[in-house]
């Protein structure tokens, strides 16, 4: 049966990605994606069809990989981070229908909150949530209900798409919410360009967090009442401390 990978890429670096990862880019006839994320892996595969889209042309983008997948060629989808995690994995199982059977599978990738931690130190070593702040899909009502409600459950918190130019005071809005029910003391990070060029990270408040700026290449991190600095890092207790 033809093929489609759905390849999470990791940070984008090729030490950041997964053996799978490497393994269906290397059998795929055509690379597809979002320019950024073409653009992340096709010098290592100067010989190979590259096929992208704009950004906010995830349908076309999908479809044209179905497409070439129906039509016998060996197709990676590839997506930043992990492809099920806002990636392209949901879009591809919803089209698929629309074509001739295709064989798909998806290759997980490191995701923006696991590898954005691992930066900043142990932040999510207890329960956590993630949280996208881009209202392009969800309605901001919505994204305020989650962030209230995992502000009150004092859940770890990764916040991803935190701000861009027309979105430039949401992650103030959003720290607002989280003040509701969280000390102006509460340990926060953010890293910018996770594994790439120019990576770039920090830790302060989350009172200080509301004057901060960020962009799409930035995962924001809010800690949970019992997350700590230890010595210039985040790290969120598990409570292995108590057997101690």
């Amino acid at each position: 049966m033809k093929k489609l990978y759905v390849v999470g890429l990791g940070p984008g670096e090729p030490a950041g990605m997964t053996y799978r990862a490497r393994a269906a880019l290397d059998k795929a006839d055509v690379l597809c994606g979002y320019t950024v994320y073409t653009d992340l892996v096709a010098p290592l595969y100067p010989g190979k069809e590259v096929l992208t889209t704009p950004m906010r042309r995830e349908i076309d983008r999908c479809r044209m990989a179905l497409e070439r997948a129906a039509g016998g060629d060996t197709v990676a989808m590839v997506c930043s981070g992990d492809a099920g995690v806002y990636g392209m994995a949901c879009l591809i199982y919803q089209l698929a229908g629309e074509f001739p059977p295709v064989d798909i599978e998806i290759v997980p990738g490191v995701t923006a909150a696991v590898s954005g931690a691992a930066v900043l130190g142990a932040p999510l070593s207890h329960d956590f949530c993630v949280i996208s702040l881009s209202d392009l899909l969800t309605p901001w009502e919505t994204i305020e209900k989650r962030l209230r409600a995992a502000g009150e459950a004092d859940f770890c918190i990764a916040l991803y798409n935190p701000a861009s130019r027309k979105r430039a005071d949401y992650l103030r809005r959003a720290c607002a919410i989280l003040l509701e029910s969280r000390s102006p003391e509460t340990v926060c990070g953010w890293v910018r360009s996770i594994g790439r060029d120019g990576q770039t990270a920090k830790l302060l408040t989350l009172a200080q967090l509301q004057d901060e700026t960020v962009d799409m290449f930035t995962t924001v991190f809010i800690g949970s009442s019992q997350t700590r600095a230890l010595d210039g890092k985040m790290v969120t207790p598990r409570g292995y401390e108590a057997k101690l």
